[in-house]
């Protein structure tokens, strides 16, 4: 039974239709997540799920005594932190519960309950309405971007806990992984409708692939964007790309002539050409916030051509090492070029307003550009450093800051690019501002829509493009996946692919991470160590430490994880025998495919015997309902060994 549905809904914003005579339904069990472009309409569609959209046709009605928890993607809470998780349930029974124990030290780790929700942060009063809504107790969750302010161990945290104790939810999220951990059927929000695909992200993109040529799509490049993610899914890490065989083989032959995302050794070479030997180097480098060492001795350096993604929990210093490697924080300097505001140089280009302490990129300097605020307040207050930052005589630094900067609101997008430049060369092609704003999602008319009516997504867009546009050798990306869309993000990728020069990327976001660095470091305790397992390896570190288990709060008895004999199973020896139980699996499905596309040959060739056709009709559907408990049982199996 269904407890929502939409019945030919419609809602439109002047003269743009987010919702157009949309009907769907969301069942008991159903586990969807949401994708599309920036102003798609998801939060619409969510919002209209709950019965909050006030739609201009149609209606939203829902199973009597149906209970929908909504999270949208701005709250407004009053009150204490306790009463707006717990309300007036008694300590005593909250404290006790395991599954209160999971939301309160992920969520709420930091935050103090007695503390008012006026005085929090954004990002801890986002995780407090997130914590209250997973307290509760709901048959259906609509959950608009709730990885928002999570770091990776937090949004891995959610994830299983969505998939334990949640039934049903409908998530809107941009957040790939995540898509692929929690959903069982995508959405896609575009032109006012809504398409469905069955699975998560990697489905979502292998049946667009498939259908772009079946159907032999106008849009060539977006058709060659979705064969290249593709390939990436195929050929990428193994904890992401642990699907079954028989849908990998599929995905195979829709690749197989598809070349690698970049060539990793022309690439570095160009590099090597354009940087020398000595880009970044970080030498004894110590910065200390009050008692608190965010970074401790750290030596540490940056080669041409090297593309590193570094990952750490919130407030562990990754936004301070970037502000060291860019000059924004003031640490003595072992060579020439840019410091930046605080290390009293005037070379420093940055993407903004003009002030005292900044021009606009392009016109004064070719040291430096940067798409941030000029102003010493910056840098956080209270740091101390010591130590020195290498920079090397040809480094010419891109620095993508969390915050979009200053622009002057008056001056239309198009015009604010090129006034950094009016092409860009990518690889060896040569791109106009206007054709990479519409790659962005910036498209017709909204290139020439005043910056300061822009949304803050295209603010993001324009910020970016801004710092490409400017061509540096080096980037700095601070989260550069805030505000950006799932296509916006493979547009930006694929420019990356073909892009000269080294990268450092500070980002939750764990497909990006994987998707366009070569290697991953982590910030923990205030060092620097490198990861050749990437993510998974830190998620591993710590696990091992005991810094924010997985642990989703579901009480599991002891005697479960036992033998008969008492002695508990290594993990080695229970990834060995799951291993081999899919193997088996596979072998069973690759069996019952050839067994099913002989029957579908017969069933052509006895086309015209009824008696015939009702046996061999028969023999199919109990042939597919045998494959699909199959696969189910592989992709349970798959899903336990791959946590």
């Amino acid at each position: 039974m269904n407890l929502v549905n939409l019945e030919a809904a419609s809602k439109a914003y002047g003269q743009r239709a987010l919702l157009d005579r949309v009907s769907l339904g969301v069942a008991a069990g159903d586990r969807i997540g949401v994708v599309g472009r920036n102003g798609a309409g998801k939060t619409t569609l969510l919002a209209a799920l709950a019965g909050l959209a006030g739609l201009d046709s149609g209606r939203a009605t829902r199973a009597r005594d149906a209970r929908i928890g909504y999270l949208p993607q701005s709250e407004q809470l009053s009150g204490g932190v306790r009463d707006i998780v717990f309300g007036s349930v008694p300590e005593h029974v909250w404290a006790a519960d395991a599954r209160s124990r999971g939301v309160i030290s992920t969520l709420l780790s930091g935050i103090d309950p007695a503390s008012d929700a006026e005085q929090l942060s954004g990002g801890e009063r986002r995780r407090t309405a997130l914590a209250a809504l997973l307290w509760g107790r709901h048959d259906l969750l609509l959950l608009d971007e709730p990885t928002n302010h999570l770091d990776i161990e937090a949004i891995r945290w959610l994830a299983g806990y969505l998939r334990e104790h949640a039934q049903t939810y409908v998530v809107v999220t941009h957040d790939r992984w995540f898509l692929d951990a929690v959903s069982d059927r995508t959405w896609e929000a575009a032109d006012g409708r809504v398409h469905s695909y069955e699975g998560g992200y990697s489905a979502y993109v292998l049946a667009r692939a498939e259908r772009a040529r079946i159907a032999a799509a106008d849009d060539q490049r977006r058709r060659n964007l979705l064969r290249k993610e593709l390939a990436w899914l195929r050929r990428g890490p193994p904890a992401r790309t642990s699907k079954p065989r028989f849908r990998m083989e599929a995905a195979s032959a829709l690749i197989a002539d598809e070349p690698p995302p970049r060539d990793k050794i022309e690439l570095t070479r160009i590099a090597a050409a354009r940087l020398g030997r000595t880009v970044l180097e970080l030498d004894d480098v110590t910065v200390t916030a009050g008692q608190r060492d965010l970074l401790r001795g750290v030596t540490w350096q940056l080669g041409p051509g090297e593309r590193v993604g570094v990952v750490g929990a919130n407030g562990s210093g990754k936004t301070t090492l970037l502000q060291l490697l860019a000059g924004v924080l003031p640490v003595p300097s072992a060579a020439s070029g840019a410091v930046g505001p605080g290390g009293a140089s005037s070379d420093a280009v940055w993407a903004g307003t003009a002030s005292s302490d900044a021009v606009w990129a392009g016109t004064a300097s070719s040291d430096a550009v940067w798409a941030g605020t000029a102003s010493s307040g910056a840098v956080p207050p209270g740091l101390v450093s010591s130590g020195a930052v290498v920079r090397g005589q040809t480094v010419r630094l891109g620095y993508l800051t969390q915050e979009p900067p200053p622009f002057d609101p008056g001056l239309r997008a198009l015009e604010a690019a090129q006034q950094v430049r009016g092409s860009l060369l990518i690889g060896r092609r040569e791109t106009s501002a206007s054709q990479l704003l519409d790659r962005l999602g910036l498209r017709g008319d909204r290139q020439w829509t005043p910056v300061g009516e822009l949304s803050g997504g295209e603010r993001r867009r324009l910020q970016l493009l801004m710092v490409l546009m400017a061509e540096p050798n080096v980037l700095l990306l601070d989260e550069p996946t805030n505000d950006l869309d799932i296509e916006t993000l493979t547009e930006f990728e694929d420019m990356l692919d073909g892009w000269a020069g080294s990268i450092v990327a500070v980002s939750h976001d764990r497909y990006f991470l994987e998707r366009v660095t070569d290697h991953v470091v982590a910030l923990i305790d205030g060092r620097l160590p490198a990861l050749p397992g990437g993510v998974d390896q830190y998620l591993e570190l710590r696990d091992r430490r005991g810094a924010r288990r997985p642990d989703t709060g579901a009480a599991r008895p002891a005697a479960a994880a036992r033998d008969p004999g008492g002695a508990p199973p290594s993990a080695a020896a229970r990834q060995r025998t799951g291993q081999k139980e899919l193997a088996r699996l596979e072998r069973q499905l690759a069996r019952l495919a050839d067994t099913e596309s002989k029957l579908e040959a017969a069933l052509a060739e006895h086309a015209g015997d009824y008696e015939r056709l009702i046996a061999l009709g028969a023999q199919h559907r109990g042939v597919g309902a045998e494959k699909a408990e199959l696969e189910e049982r592989w992709l349970t199996l798959a899903e336990e060994l791959s946590l």
